[in-house]
């Protein structure tokens, strides 16, 4: 029997139900492309692999790989990278031209930067289903003016149409978290609706911006925006960071 590993940050989902709203929601098909990422006991991978035939699993914890696969043997083609997905490559996932379709329950101590590292793939991928903590998926649906928006609810939103599903509560979960877990939709735009003229500078932007997101924008960002500068720009200086739009953020970075 596995032990959940405190260091991988494993909760294994166990709730059948929750399963099967999820597969609902996924509605995952023969002809798509799917990839999960840490699919631990394939919980949620068999049912998803009964549907679809063929997923790709993208799994760190070696001791998984033959629980994975006696447990899915005979099931469907699953093709299995012992990977961190910190640093894995998922473009080169995608063989044709069927985008990616990304699911999985992320360990909520990696679940922040993994979603910024997906994020320089979304070219490839069609949508994203993820559980995570729900604090997490608060932040990534945020809006303007919301307490919990911030640097992560811009980078997302720049990216991804994005969609809070349901909350799952820790018993669905071995062993119990300690907080709630959200189910978001995250859908990469075709085309983005505002465009940065210079993705890095956004970037920093919004980084240097939420640094100090108790500061007006004009001591916020006096290191990027001088005093003449914003003479320049239409946008009120005595306003916080958690103000601005996705869209004025993007423009700000392109006058800069």
């Amino acid at each position: 029997m596995h032990i959940p590993r405190k260091r991988f940050g494993q909760h294994f989902l166990r709730d059948k139900l929750v399963i099967q709203h999820l597969v609902e929601v996924i509605q995952p098909d023969t002809h798509q492309h799917l990839v999960e990422i840490g699919p631990g006991y394939g919980a949620l991978t068999l049912p998803i692999l009964k549907k679809s035939g063929k997923i790709d699993v993208v799994e760190l914890d070696r001791d998984l790989v033959p629980l994975l696969k006696n447990r899915c043997e005979g099931k469907g083609i699953m093709n299995i990278y012992n990977a961190d997905a910190l640093e894995f490559d998922f473009s080169m996932l995608r063989t044709s031209l069927e985008p990616l379709r990304l699911i999985g329950n992320l360990p909520y101590n990696i679940s922040t930067p993994l979603i910024f590292h997906l994020l320089t793939f979304a070219e490839h991928i069609q949508d994203m289903h993820f559980m995570l903590q729900k604090e997490v998926v608060d932040r990534m649906v945020a809006k303007c003016g919301d307490d919990a928006y911030g640097r992560l609810s811009i980078m997302v939103q720049y990216h991804c149409a994005t969609t809070a599903l349901f909350d799952v509560p820790p018993e669905a979960f071995d062993p119990p978290p300690k907080v709630f877990s959200s189910i978001v939709k995250l859908v990469p735009y075709k085309k983005l609706p505002f465009i940065s003229q210079n993705y890095s500078r956004f970037s920093q932007l919004v980084k240097e911006a939420f640094s100090h997101r108790r500061k007006t924008l004009r001591n916020s960002l006096k290191k990027l925006i001088s005093d003449d500068m914003w003479k320049k720009i239409s946008i009120d200086t005595h306003k916080r960071p958690e103000e601005l739009s996705v869209e004025e953020y993007v423009y700000l970075s392109n006058l800069i």
